[in-house]
């Protein structure tokens, strides 16, 4: 007999197919808010083509918009994972939880963030360029613009209520944000390791991410409402038992 856990889990990782480009279309057309949201993106392709503007700076743009976005759901989780793992009957001062959170984190954005790392290597040029430093240290509007953004991810994250969600709320809820700043990541790594025209094709996969999540998160990571469910230490374990 079939053990329901495990079939469940197995459902769960199923990659799920998107639905054939013709749907997408009919979709898109019928939808305002979609429009909206491939205009925003559309925005820095415009920009470089119309006016001129750096492709580095577009660019970097998108990156750093990305890392940030995961930076501020690791900062959101450390409080969490640091009550819940120091032992009750140890008692620390805020100054060595400070401390411990502050080296935690970064830690973590080391390693949840990898693929934002490796994408430097094939974006040396653009993200590491005498070009894209000399736009950023003269103009301050910049560095108030990308403080700004940076700001406004730490805000969300830390309003959305990590704390209070159960276990596996609170797992679906980051798996879902994070998978989706992990295949923006590693999108722009392929395309840039194979020489595309990387803004317009980033500008439409952004555009694809905020308006069809869940198919994007299904063709990868399988059913997309279970993502709380993947647990690669226990389907590992479930193959040797078999």
């Amino acid at each position: 007999m079939a053990k329901p856990p495990e079939k469940t889990s197995s459902t769960a990782l199923r990659q799920i197919a998107p639905p054939p480009l013709s749907q997408h279309l009919r979709e898109l057309a019928s939808r305002p808010d979609a429009w909206a949201v491939l205009a925003r993106n559309l925005i820095p392709v415009v920009g470089i083509y119309g006016f001129g503007w750096s492709a580095a700076l577009a660019v970097f743009n998108y990156w750093f918009d990305g890392l940030t976005a995961l930076a501020a759901i690791v900062a959101a989780l450390i409080p969490r994972a640091l009550r819940e793992t120091q032992p009750k009957s140890v008692g620390a001062s805020a100054v060595v939880n400070v401390v411990r959170g502050v080296v935690t984190w970064i830690f973590l954005v080391g390693i949840v963030g990898l693929p934002y790392w490796i994408v430097l290597i094939p974006l040396h040029d653009l993200l590491l360029g005498n070009e894209l430093r000399r736009e950023l240290s003269h103009s301050p509007a910049l560095w108030l613009t990308f403080g700004s953004l940076a700001a406004g991810h730490f805000w969300k994250a830390f309003h959305l209520g990590y704390d209070a969600m159960p276990d596996n709320q609170l797992k679906q809820r980051v798996r879902w944000d994070v998978y989706l700043l992990i295949l923006r990541a590693l999108a722009m790594f392929m395309m840039a390791a194979h020489g595309l025209i990387l803004v317009p094709l980033m500008a439409l996969l952004l555009s694809y991410l905020e308006i069809w999540p869940e198919r994007a998160l299904g063709a990868v990571f399988g059913d997309p409402s279970r993502l709380y469910q993947y647990d690669p230490d226990g389907s590992a374990s479930s193959r040797r038992r078999r």
